[in-house]
């Protein structure tokens, strides 16, 4: 799954180089780096082991890396940032790590050899974070590097049957004016993302970039379509499936009966949350029936691991989303190899960036980006 060309790229917080499978051909991979060993090891079973160094971030010093990259993708650790954790922010060990991210592209800066391009992905929490305030330092760092950054929110709904919105920062030194925006554009200059720039300080406003990025075209596959046959998984019991819909919400258990009575053949994506009802904790079954899975997560335990509903009529079935599902969710293809361990597995691609967009991302901004730098140096 190697390629030999396009722009030298360095991958940080690599994981099993999602980002890379979107990147390819436009970027060759010369440099990645992941702290977590399980990851790294996956990365190597797909890239080969060449570009790969497993260790922290902080640790790393631009003799590391090789050469100059045009490109810099970096997908930091969203723990302290999403609405499923503590939300401790940028400060916080974990998406914290951003600064080591940061002080290595610094010293890149002092050597004369910053990437032309830098790409951050995180989740979209980070516009929330701290009311504003770690979006606004990111930026405030981006530019003291010599950047100018903008930002887009992009779900991958629009590529691949998964509702995943994610935040991409990109930035470059003097992008070209065809590649930006006198404004925001749908659909990926969001009103959250909107809102924030606004209550930007003044000299950060000014730099803002609204980047230029056309809609893809409309996704014609739904989760049904990239599921594994019947015969080749498993399935829970009866009384399992019963358990689960007894989970159900009055209101969700109302939409199942009306879906059953139809006779339509439906598959639907469940999640198990706790809600507090009436003042009490209340684990609830929650199913939707778009044709869309729920956001893939890294699995904590049982309750955290995405589940089907086949509906048939008056026949129920359920069972768990495979990997190799989760990984088809994302853009994977077969042929990528997969940890043998189910955990580990869903771990990998519960924790990644969805490949077709950053594809998308990549073909229609970055690729262009780091052209235009490229040919401004030859100049």
């Amino acid at each position: 799954m190697t390629c030999d060309s396009g722009a030298p790229l360095y991958e940080f917080f690599a994981g099993g180089g999602l980002a890379r499978l979107g990147l390819q051909p436009d970027f060759n991979c010369v440099f990645a780096n992941d702290i977590d060993v399980a990851k790294a090891s996956a990365y190597r079973a797909a890239f080969g082991a060449q570009e790969m160094r497993i260790g922290d971030i902080w640790a790393l010093n631009p003799c590391d890396l090789p050469g100059q990259a045009a490109l810099a993708w970096a997908s930091f650790p969203c723990q302290d940032l999403s609405l499923a954790g503590a939300r401790r922010g940028l400060s916080a060990p974990r998406s914290g790590a951003f600064w080591g991210f940061h002080g290595l592209m610094e010293k890149l800066v002092h050597e004369n050899r910053a990437p032309d391009v830098l790409a951050l992905e995180n989740v979209t929490g980070l516009l929330s974070s701290h009311a504003g305030a770690d979006f606004t330092a990111l930026l405030h760092a981006l530019a003291d590097l010599g950047y100018r950054a903008g930002a887009l929110e992009i779900d991958a709904a629009a590529f691949t049957p998964q509702s995943r919105p994610r935040l991409f920062i990109i930035a470059a030194r003097n992008p070209p004016p065809h590649l930006m925006h006198a404004g925001p554009m749908e659909p990926f200059h969001t009103p959250a993302l909107r809102n924030v720039v606004a209550r930007l300080p003044e000299r950060l406003r000014k730099k803002f970039v609204w980047w230029r990025l056309d809609a893809p075209p409309k996704r014609n596959t739904r989760l049904a379509d990239l599921l594994e046959d019947d015969a080749s998984v498993t399935w829970r019991s009866e009384e399992e499936t019963a358990r689960l819909v007894e989970q159900m919400s009055p209101l969700q258990r109302a939409r199942l009966d009306a879906l059953r009575e139809s006779g339509r053949r439906e598959v639907g994506a469940v999640f198990r949350r706790i809600r507090i009802e009436h003042g009490e904790r209340v684990q609830r079954a929650e199913a939707r029936f778009d044709g869309l899975a729920g956001c893939l997560r890294t699995p904590a335990g049982g309750s955290s691991r995405q589940l089907l509903l086949f509906v048939e009529g008056d026949s129920l079935r359920s069972r768990l989303l495979s990997p190799r599902e989760a990984a088809r969710l994302m853009g994977v293809p077969d042929e990528y190899p997969l940890p043998a361990s189910q955990t580990a597995a869903l771990h990998l691609i519960g924790d990644a960036v969805c490949a077709p967009v950053v594809r998308w991302l990549s073909h229609n901004l970055l690729s262009p980006l780091a052209g235009a730098a490229s040919a401004r140096k030859i100049a």
